[in-house]
């Protein structure tokens, strides 16, 4: 998962030096941050990112104070205080030293025209709650796996920003160029601010990166931070894909999708973990929804309505502000590793506690052995478009990319995936079930790829109330919930297609060969024949997706599909697809000219000899 917030005041810096890098404590006045830090047990903040190299900084040194008031509070080179003495010491001018220390516009310009400058932005990373759960209660392999997985997954995420979002701007946006080298302050983080496990890592983005001018010397400017900010969520769900991913693989987990708000999107959590734990370590959720309720009252009463979706939210976040605690005094890593254990100890008993890891590898054993390494391209191409298409209506390349990575998170349940894939899937969905709504102006440049535009065609079904439970109140459906049923039928439809066509291929006796949309795991012998693989294929769909998708209903039983008029919509919609399917199944493709005889002959022995794929070709005589 991955926020991001702005760093925008001159002093902003100091927040970051006193708290941020103080594990969200509040550092002592008049204590050096090294010093604090060393007393308290913290790790410092480290360097990263390929951008380091034009600073003459080492990727993973130490974050200093000096270095955050220079680089983050006067956009100056971080060590400034040697490269102005040295020119001092060469004769130059104070002012003029000064300035060789700036990176790109002085601040001073920029206050100057009566604007707020734009110095980071800070980029949180945080595991889901159960996998946070593991670290904490955990032994220390496991915790390793869990801190190694965060830690190569932030760099991936990073390096991704950096090759295909990183971009610089100047003369008001007219000059654009690939900037793939950032600067990043990181600071990691091992609890919340009430003390309980909440393993996440700060990521400072510097608003400054360097590029090649026209005199091809090299010059610093900004950052084009309003890219970024739309890529925020491609990048999060390619952390958590990859975190996920990795320590499943290295413990053998799986992963299991757990509502946390009713009608959004669910989250892939560890399988085994129980409840109780999540609540456990989730301190601050049931204070946001106590909080919340009573704001949703209020709004209903100003209002005369219940909140819609886009309201719900803004109301969660004010709730969430309303119930932020005091910052609090840091402790060791170890210290909390002690006190969190005797906490849940009390909390759900010393058996749950000791067996958590070995349930979470029976659960996750049974889970992937139902789930095959394999991705069916076809559905999660449509999969994806059409939950695209419902939530947005018209959208780019990194929203169906974001919902690819998700798709895989949600199908593979933690299993490894060929590199790529998710580009793949979302090239696929983009080739077969979109058109473009961006066009091309007449005498003006084309638009960039970030800046097309599409939409699609599937059907989409109406909004419907969906009735409280537990004392609340009724909630219209979700933009999640109408896209998850868009997608149903469609899917439903092209599962049986190609279940029948490729029965219709097994039958000609061919040589075996992995139909088109199959996209195997590296290195996976392909043993089945067409008709067997697109069984096996439907088979771990099924295994693979929630069971509420599965039955045809969301994730409350009380949704529009289970109501007579919505379930004939459904109907309509699939025996729709079939007509369209039929018609195509009914339409005969053009005859091939006969061939000799001796031509056929000597076809049929070849195929003979041939053996299929995957297949052991045998001792040759």
């Amino acid at each position: 998962m991955l926020s991001v917030a702005k760093v925008q005041r001159r002093n902003a810096w100091r927040y970051y030096v006193r708290g941020v890098a103080y594990g969200d404590g509040l550092r002592p006045v008049g204590q050096s941050l090294k010093a604090a830090q060393e007393e308290a047990g913290l790790p410092p903040g480290r360097w990263r990112g390929r951008g380091l190299a034009a600073l003459g900084l080492n990727e993973g040194s130490e974050v200093s104070e000096r270095h955050m008031e220079l680089a983050f509070g006067q956009g100056r080179h971080p060590d400034a205080d040697r490269i102005e003495q040295h020119l001092l010491d060469d004769g130059a001018a104070p002012d003029t030293a000064r300035r060789a220390t700036v990176l790109g516009q002085p601040i001073e310009e920029i206050e100057g025209r009566k604007q707020t400058p734009l110095l980071a932005l800070d980029f949180t990373f945080r595991p889901q709650a159960s996998l946070t759960v593991l670290w904490a209660l955990g032994d220390a392999h496991t915790r390793r796996v869990i801190e190694g997985a965060h830690e190569r997954a932030v760099t991936q995420a990073l390096r991704w920003l950096e090759d295909e979002v990183a971009e610089t701007r100047w003369s008001s946006g007219r000059g654009r160029a690939k900037t793939p080298a950032l600067v990043v302050a990181a600071f990691r983080h091992f609890d919340n601010r009430d003390g309980f496990p909440l393993l996440h890592e700060h990521c400072l983005v510097l608003n400054r990166v360097q590029r090649r001018g026209a005199d091809g010397e090299p010059r610093w400017g900004a950052l084009d931070t309003t890219r970024l900010y739309k890529h925020v969520v491609a990048a999060g769900t390619l952390y958590t894909l990859t975190m996920t991913t990795e320590v499943c693989e290295e413990l053998g987990l799986a992963t299991v999708p757990r509502e946390v708000t009713p009608g959004l999107r669910p989250v892939m959590e560890i399988a085994g973990v129980d409840q109780v734990l999540i609540d456990w370590s989730s301190t601050r959720r049931q204070r946001i929804e106590d909080v919340l309720e009573g704001l949703t009252y209020t709004y209903a009463q100003q209002h005369g309505r219940l909140p819609g979706e886009k309201a719900r939210h803004g109301l969660g976040w004010q709730a969430a502000q309303d119930t932020r605690p005091e910052k609090k005094t840091p402790r060791p890593l170890e210290q909390l590793l002690t006190r969190w254990r005797a906490s849940a100890l009390a909390k759900v008993g010393k058996q749950m506690l000791d067996g958590l890891l070995h349930r979470c590898r029976a659960v996750g054993a049974a889970i992937r052995a139902r789930v095959d390494p394999h991705v069916d391209v076809t559905l999660a191409a449509v999969d994806v478009a059409a939950v695209v298409f419902t939530v947005r209506r018209t959208f780019a390349r990194r929203h169906v990319l974001a919902e690819a990575r998700r798709h895989l998170l949600e199908t593979l349940r933690g299993r490894a995936f060929a590199p790529g894939l998710d580009d793949h899937i979302t090239d696929r969905a983009l080739e077969d079930h979109t058109h473009r709504t961006t066009g091309i102006q007449p005498g003006r440049r084309a638009p960039a790829p970030g800046q097309i535009f599409y939409t699609a065609d599937f059907p989409e079904p109406d909004r419907w109330w969906i009735a409280g439970t537990d004392g609340k109140p009724p909630r219209e459906s979700s933009r999640y919930e109408r896209a998850r049923i868009a997608s149903l039928a469609v899917r439903n439809a092209i599962r049986s297609a190609h279940t029948k066509a490729a029965a219709r291929t097994d039958d000609h006796h061919g040589p075996a060969s992995a139909p088109p949309h199959a996209v195997d795991h590296p290195g996976r012998g392909t043993l089945l024949t067409p008709a067997q693989r697109a069984a096996a294929v439907h088979a771990h769909q099924q295994a693979a997706m929630p069971e509420e998708h599965l039955e045809g209903r969301t994730t409350d039983p009380g949704t529009w599909l289970r109501t007579p008029e919505n379930l004939d919509r459904l109907a309509a919609f699939t025996r729709a697809a079939d007509a369209r399917r039929r018609t195509y199944e009914d339409t005969e493709s053009p005859a091939a000219p006969d061939a000799p005889a001796a031509d056929r002959h000597h076809q049929e022995h070849e195929q003979q000899r041939q053996p299929g794929h995957g297949q052991d070709p045998g001792p040759r005589p």
